[in-house]
């Protein structure tokens, strides 16, 4: 399986950077994983909606532009459906075996995701009700992926 964790904006800082690295050295032996970061928009504290849905509409197209027709997009959204993490592993394992073997996860910048990006996904999923920096959910989302193929490997993995 090849997953994709397609993102806005770099990983500034270093625990971050060293956090993702531990993960992608983990999951090599599971999965091929593509990180691909895209540049983020900036806009001033405070900016009108308008200003915002310019920057998101921005945003989409470079991040649309890297994923492929036959990729399996999931998106990840405050509002997406939530489960657990071996319900998120057996999700996983399903779409390899249902032959989507290339599945791309999206993470937005500050301002969120377009709604191109929403309605090219086939699903969207959210891990809390609670906002997190985009920064962090790639950590959070490399660890629950990890997580996943532990499970679907009946291999220990701590709670």
């Amino acid at each position: 399986m090849k997953i994709t964790v397609l993102c806005v904006g770099k990983l500034k800082e270093k625990f971050y950077r060293e956090a993702v690295g531990e993960f992608q050295k983990r999951l090599s032996r599971y999965c091929r994983l593509e990180l691909i970061e895209v540049a983020d928009e900036r806009t001033q504290e405070g900016c009108q909606k308008a200003q915002e849905e310019i920057g998101k509409e921005k945003e989409a197209l470079r991040l649309l532009s890297h994923i492929r027709p036959d990729s399996y997009c999931i998106a990840l959204a405050i509002d997406g459906k939530k489960t657990d993490s071996v319900g998120f592993a057996r999700h996983l394992e399903q779409l390899g075996i249902s032959g989507k073997s290339d599945v791309v996860f999206v993470i937005g910048g500050s301002l969120g995701l377009h709604r191109s990006v929403l309605d090219r996904a086939q699903e969207t999923i959210s891990f809390s009700d609670m906002t997190f920096p985009h920064q962090l959910m790639r950590v959070i989302l490399l660890e629950q992926v990890y997580r996943a193929f532990r499970i679907v490997h009946h291999e220990p993995y701590h709670k």
